[in-house]
């Protein structure tokens, strides 16, 4: 009696384990967008496959002990799975799992899987439960893998799925061919414009944006589907991108009279491969608008600036002359930015915003340039740009007493991080840097972060680096440049991060840097 019993705890506790690995396997997979490529990627990268593995191998050392046969191995094995609940117990994420119905069907389909291979275990007569004890321990030491299978089986019916949602998306834009669409993309900064773009326009015109990160054709398409409305005069689409032919898989659904592309970056190497890649993915947009539309570019990057020409471009920027919408004389303090701009005229405006730094000046300057061509006055846009906020975690200024944070924790690149430092640099007060580095640049890994490392030796007074191997570049960089050893503090947490700036010597009020926090399936 007492070994059944142990069976069953053995065989609850092991379900429960399994399935909270196995929920924890799904939400790397949705983090690395449900592409087969991508997550192998991440698990080669980051040596995941090892980490995988770690998070069963308790489960696994159960099955053995179970074989056994005695009361004692089913003890021991039902004590190894309850380490596998606690090791994969669920954790705060910075980005949780979404169960969405395609999460629920990959969910599903796995425990279809499970039970199918059990049940044939049976076909195996006397050694039937030593055989289901086997495939247990195979299907748990395969998950990781296992969901690319589950992938595969269930892609006919996420095909079908998705096709019929598109066709609808499609069906209401067509339904309303007023419908003003600009595309916003770049690879940083079009959150940020397609946010600001839509408090300016919403002053004069009923305006429906993306909303948070709805970036991709299926994003669309649900924003389209659930938020459309009849009334709806512009629609502000979010175009993000991680492969060639993304842009324009959106523009082919939406059909944008207008674009802006905000920034071209080394961001996202891991599945671009090449900047060239990502400049051709970005410039889809340009290449979808119609000549009779414009397409705003934003000349203050280099790639975008050394780009073949576009003839129906306005471009809009705060460096160098020759731009249409050029923001210039910009001041940063601790309240604001204050920043001048002129009209295709060449009449001056002077604009004020609670933002600080030349990146949300640029930003501004953009949404300014796409306003004003659709029709609001330059005198109309100061009010809203005085009341533009922060985009959350993009260079936000948050006030904390006597300290204030620059959170730029969404995501980084090169140029966004150096734009941010230079943001850093024109503070007064006790200037901390506090950041685990750039992700996702593939062999350019090593070389961007000691660039920005070296870049930073001058902006900053203070370095508070989150993992040793992780900013090991950063470190090189920063040294390299004649930063003060005993002024760069690495930890192993975000946590400890704070509890290192909280104990530097208050010798003036500090102004705190976050420059990226790493994704979930980084961290």
């Amino acid at each position: 009696m007492m070994y059944i019993v142990l069976t069953v705890i053995w065989l609850a506790t092991y379900l429960v384990g399994t399935v909270l690995y196995e929920i924890y396997i799904v939400h790397m997979f949705q983090q690395n967008s449900y592409k087969t490529r991508e997550y192998m990627e991440w698990m080669q990268v980051h040596s995941n496959v090892g980490r995988l593995l770690g998070k069963c191998l308790y489960a696994v050392i159960a099955v053995p002990l179970v074989l056994i046969g005695n009361t004692g191995g089913l003890v021991a094995a039902c004590l190894m799975n309850l380490m596998t609940v606690l090791v994969n117990k669920p954790h705060p994420a910075k980005k949780p799992l979404v169960y969405t119905m395609r999460v629920r069907r990959m969910l599903i389909t796995t425990a279809v899987v499970y039970i199918v291979c059990v049940l044939a275990s049976f076909l195996a007569g006397a050694y039937a439960a030593r055989a289901g004890k086997c495939i247990l321990l195979l299907l748990c030491i395969s998950q990781p893998f296992l969901i690319l299978l589950v992938n595969w089986m269930n892609r006919p019916v996420e095909h079908g799925i998705d096709r019929h949602y598109i066709n609808d998306a499609a069906r209401i834009l067509r339904d309303m061919p007023d419908l003003k669409i600009i595309g916003v993309t770049g690879s940083y900064g079009k959150t940020s414009v397609k946010y600001f773009l839509s408090t300016l326009l919403s002053g004069q015109y009923n305006v429906l944006h993306t909303p948070g990160n709805y970036n991709t054709t299926l994003g669309v398409v649900r924003t389209v589907r659930e938020q459309m409305k009849p009334f709806h005069e512009i629609f502000i689409c979010e175009m993000g991108a991680r492969e060639v032919g993304d842009i324009k898989e959106i523009c082919d659904l939406v059909h944008p009279g207008y674009g802006i592309i905000t920034s071209i970056g080394p961001q996202h190497l891991q599945s671009f491969h090449t900047i060239e890649n990502i400049i051709d993915t970005k410039f889809e947009l340009a290449d979808a608008v119609p000549e009779s539309g414009k397409v705003f570019l934003n000349y203050d990057n280099e790639y975008i600036r050394s780009h073949k020409t576009v003839g129906n471009a306005i471009s809009y920027g705060t460096a160098g002359d020759g731009i249409d919408y050029r923001a210039y004389d910009i001041a940063v303090s601790p309240r604001g930015s204050t920043f001048k701009m002129k009209d295709a005229d060449g009449e001056e405006y002077e604009f004020h915003t609670r933002l600080v730094g030349n990146h949300n000046v640029q930003n501004i300057a953009g949404a300014i340039a796409v306003a004003n061509t659709l029709g609001i006055p330059m005198e109309k846009l100061r009010y809203p740009v005085k009341q533009l906020e922060s985009v959350e975690h993009r260079l936000q200024l948050i006030k904390q007493g006597n300290r204030i944070l620059l959170d730029d924790s969404y995501n980084s690149n090169k140029n966004g991080f150096e734009a941010a430092l230079d943001t850093l640099a024109m503070f007064k007060e006790l200037r901390i840097l506090m950041t685990p580095g750039m992700v996702e640049l593939g062999e350019k890994q090593y070389d961007e972060n000691k660039e920005v490392g070296m870049y930073a030796a001058d902006k900053c007074d203070y370095a508070v680096l989150v993992g040793k191997e992780q900013t090991k570049p950063i470190q090189d960089g920063l040294l390299e440049s004649g930063f003060a050893p005993n002024r760069m503090i690495v930890v192993d947490t975000l946590q400890e991060a704070f509890q290192m700036v909280n104990a530097i010597p208050d010798e003036k009020q500090k102004v705190v840097l976050i420059e990226n926090d790493l994704p979930d399936n980084y961290a």
